[in-house]
């Protein structure tokens, strides 16, 4: 009974989704028509080979539940890690903390020795008489760049 149901509901949506297929290709939308055409294919094959009735029978078991929380959990501590990751906070490895020099990691712990990074001095102030593009030559390249 729940197998014929299952069939009649997606053999319902794949006939409407291939109409509106029908519908993109007749107004001479060829990708459109395309695109619709494998979305609405897509419910009949589910249903096929199975995939609807397995997710039916998911649908009202608890452990399948807890393992989606789980899922749902191991994403979003890999979301909350590459945000850390891109705002640059340190993992406590064995790298130099925030208030450390590069160089004053001990070179056993790092590997060998460390290249130092060429620090870049602030912008010296300027004289009283200069005209202050100096100042925004480096502001205006980036912005160049970017087509701004």
């Amino acid at each position: 009974m729940l197998g014929m149901l299952i069939y009649a509901v997606c053999g319902t949506l794949t006939a409407g989704g291939l109409w509106f297929a029908y519908r993109s290709f007749r107004r001479r939308r060829y990708a459109t028509g395309l695109r619709t055409a494998s979305v609405a294919l897509l419910p009949m094959g589910l249903a096929m080979t199975g995939v609807v009735r397995f997710v039916l029978n998911m649908t009202f078991n608890p452990l399948a539940w807890a393992g989606v929380a789980l899922v749902g959990l191991a994403v979003v501590l890999f979301m909350v890690a590459r945000a850390l990751d891109a705002r640059g906070v340190p993992d406590g490895g064995s790298g130099p903390t925030p208030g450390q020099e590069p160089s004053a990691v001990p070179a056993a712990a790092a590997g060998g020795e460390l290249p130092s990074a060429p620090r870049r001095e602030a912008p010296a102030k300027k004289q009283a008489g200069g005209t202050g593009t100096e100042d925004f030559s480096d502001i205006e390249a980036i912005l160049k760049k970017h087509g701004i």
